[in-house]
Formats: C-alpha cells, sequence, structure tokens
C-alpha cells in the first residue's frame, strides 16, 4: 500500500511478526500509548507475544480464534513506528473493533496512526463498519479519530459503587422469581433483549445476530483459560417473563477472585422494565457477597436516562466518561460492461423512437415495434415494398379523388 503522507514513502504497513512483537512490548513498558483506547492495558501486548506462535497458524483455517491476533505495524529500516490491533465484533465479521493501538511519541506527529487505521480499513473487506471508544479527555487521539472518518456514535459514562453501598444492598430482600442461569438454549431471548435496549442507530453499528449470545465449546474454553490465568470468575443471569415469553432484563458480573481488580458488571435493561435496575443490583451484589470485598463498577449510555436518575440515586460516584466512535465503510467495486446488457439496452431504446409515417394509397402507415405479427418484416425506415403493393396496389390503381375545399381524412377514397 502507498503511504498518503510524502515523508512516510519508506514505510511498510504489514502484518505483524514475532520479531515485531518484541520491539513493540520493549516500546510499550518504556512509553505508554496515547491513543485513548477504553480497556486496552499494556499487559494486552505481552499476552500477544506469548501467544502469537499458537495463534497465528489458527489464522489459516475458519475457527472463532483465527482473527484472535490481528495486528498491523508500520515498519521503516526493520524498526517498528506503531502498531493496531483489530478484531472482529460480531460473528459475521461486519463490524470490526478497534482493540489496542501504540503510536510512539517519536512517531506521533508523523501521522503514522492514521496510515495504519487506513491500511486496516483498506485490507479487511469483509468490515462494514468500525468502532472504538476512546478517552473523552484524549484530545490528540481524538482528534487522530476524526480525522479518518470516526463519527460519535454514545457517551458513556462509567459509575463506581463502593464495597459498603455493595453490603447494604446485600442486606435488602430480593424480589426476582424468575432469575435464570443463562445457557445457549437462551440466545434468541437475549438477543431480543439487546434489540429493544438499544436505539436503531446504535443497534445497526453493532449489527448482533443470534449466534452472538452463544457460546462455542472452543470459546468457552479460551475464555475459561484466560479467566483462570487472570483469576477471575464470571456470573450471568436474565430475567424471564412468562406472560409475555420474553427476557426483560439480563446482568453479567466478572469478579476477581482476590480482590485485587473492582467487579465489572454488564447490565441491560428492557427500556419498558426500568423498575428492573435495584432489583439487579441487589442480584449483583449477593453474587459478589462470598468474593473479597471490592468496589462495582457498571456503564450508561447517554440514551439511558433512567439508569443514569437511578445511579445518581443510590449515591455512585461519575468515573470515566467515553465516547463510542463508528466509522462506516464503503468498498469500491471494480466497473465492467456487460456486453448483452448493453446490446440489448441499445436494442429497447433505438425501438423506442417513433418512426415516419410513409403515405401509401391515401393511408398514413406508423411503424410497430419489432416482434409483433404484421404484414411488413420490419418497422421504421425499413420497408418491405413488394409487401406494401401486394396488399395495396389495388386502391393505388384507383383514381383517388380529393376534395380541395377541405382536408378529409385518410380514409375516405
Amino acid at each position: 500500500m502507498t503511504p498518503f503522507l510524502p515523508q512516510n514513502a519508506d514505510v511498510t504497513l504489514r502484518l505483524a511478526h514475532h520479531r515485531d512483537l518484541d520491539s513493540i512490548v520493549e516500546q510499550a513498558m518504556a512509553d505508554p500509548s496515547d491513543m485513548g483506547l477504553v480497556g486496552a492495558q499494556k499487559s494486552d501486548w505481552s499476552q500477544a507475544q506469548q501467544w502469537y506462535g499458537s495463534l497465528r497458524m489458527l489464522r489459516w483455517f475458519p475457527n472463532p480464534l483465527q482473527h484472535a491476533l490481528d495486528i498491523y505495524v508500520a515498519v521503516r529500516d526493520r524498526q517498528p513506528l506503531g502498531a493496531v490491533w483489530v478484531e472482529p465484533a460480531n460473528c459475521t465479521r461486519s463490524t470490526w473493533r478497534v482493540k489496542q493501538a501504540h503510536i510512539p511519541a517519536a512517531s506521533r506527529n508523523q501521522g503514522i496512526g492514521s496510515e495504519l487505521l487506513r491500511h486496516c480499513f483498506e485490507t479487511i473487506w469483509e468490515a462494514r463498519t468500525w468502532m472504538l471508544e476512546v478517552d473523552v479527555n484524549c484530545k490528540n487521539a481524538l482528534a487522530t479519530y476524526r480525522q479518518n472518518g470516526f463519527q460519535p456514535l454514545a457517551q458513556h459514562t462509567y459509575w463506581t459503587l463502593s464495597a459498603e453501598q455493595l453490603q447494604e444492598l446485600t442486606e435488602q430482600p430480593m424480589g426476582l422469581p424468575n432469575f435464570m442461569p443463562v445457557t445457549n438454549a437462551d440466545a434468541p431471548l437475549l438477543y431480543q433483549l439487546d434489540t429493544a435496549a438499544m436505539p436503531p442507530h446504535v443497534r445497526q453499528v453493532f449489527d448482533r445476530h443470534v449466534d452472538d449470545f452463544r457460546t462455542s465449546v472452543l470459546d468457552a474454553a479460551v475464555q475459561g483459560g484466560k479467566r483462570s490465568v487472570r483469576g477471575l470468575q464470571s456470573n450471568r443471569g436474565y430475567v424471564f417473563e412468562p406472560q409475555r415469553k420474553a427476557a426483560i432484563g439480563y446482568c453479567g458480573l466478572t469478579s476477581s477472585r482476590d480482590g485485587e481488580v473492582p467487579h465489572q458488571a454488564d447490565l441491560t435493561v428492557h427500556p419498558a422494565y426500568t423498575w428492573l435496575y435495584p432489583e439487579l443490583l441487589r442480584q449483583m451484589a449477593h453474587m459478589a457477597r462470598s468474593l473479597p470485598e471490592q468496589s462495582l463498577i457498571l456503564t450508561s449510555a447517554d440514551y439511558q436516562p433512567e439508569r443514569e436518575a437511578y445511579f445518581e440515586s443510590i449515591g455512585a460516584q461519575r468515573g470515566q466518561h467515553t465516547l463510542l466512535l463508528a466509522r462506516s465503510v464503503w468498498h469500491k467495486l471494480r466497473e465492467s460492461r456487460m456486453r448483452p446488457l448493453e446490446s440489448w439496452r441499445q436494442e429497447v431504446l433505438q425501438g423506442l423512437k417513433p418512426a415516419k409515417p410513409l403515405a401509401g394509397g391515401g393511408r398514413m402507415f406508423w411503424g410497430g415495434p419489432a416482434g409483433l405479427s404484421s404484414p411488413w418484416s420490419d418497422w421504421g425506415d425499413r420497408w418491405d415494398w413488394d409487401q406494401l403493393d401486394t396488399l395495396f396496389g389495388a386502391q393505388d390503381e384507383q383514381p383517388q379523388n380529393y376534395d380541395s375545399s377541405g382536408p378529409q381524412s385518410p380514409d375516405a377514397t
């Protein structure tokens, strides 16, 4: 790919090799990234370096981990100048997410980040939409993403409940009789709940399907291995409404067994059942009761005013503010002329032209469309004069008297 900046004519953009990750890990440890992506950590590059050899072999055949390590680097003189880590956001791979990005300080004013992003846009053809979540305080990163076509989609706010507040919620009685654990059989219900909880413009970007809420055996093994290495455990459940036979609320809690990191909550509530917020929070507080005391982090979007109002009412603390950005990609298809279609179109347009009138035997004749049964074989300027003589010769032999006082109809002979 040819770089779009002249000063980067000697820069090569390609997939990362194992030796590139060694340099990237060293740069990430010495110089923190300034790309502002939410959830990105320095340890991500170390884990990519650790699993690169085994996971890169899975790229050559379809599997759930085929795109687990899609890392693109910009290299000059065999020295990495930056890296971008992308991954699919849904099962159909129509939406991709920028997971991690690292641009050293020496390369931030050279447009390396923009070139890496555009290289991903042009290389991954199956991606119709790109998305990322960035901190609102990272002005330089926001400017870079906006220059590359990303537009604000939603604003997220991270809320924190202290361990004391969770303890108070635990003491309150629970009232969820239809709270059930999540299985693959519940994927249609969770998909319907997710569809109802999102506005149309956000739902179009995520483009989720029922299979996105199912977990394969390989995915379960991989996710279980990651949680085991990090010392995490996960609990998920949803609220079933028996009359409508639908899921009206979902909560997922990821906790640390040793209490080193706060609890992470994933909360989805149907817009018509906002009274479930206190019930689901009490349910998550009871889930974390057997774990070391730690705070709980939840999120809310700008299209969820009821959730933000409830968090404020219980004294939750506002934390990080982020922007969810999205970018649509339309790949230009190669144009090719269809000769049979073109010739057919010209023939049809030619047939729509009016033919010149021909006078014969006191009658005015107009050409008819080709293909219709008629005494003449063609129409327009091409007439079969032998057939005309045969048909109207008798009339031509008779004298034709025209009244000079006024015009007569062509049939008056």
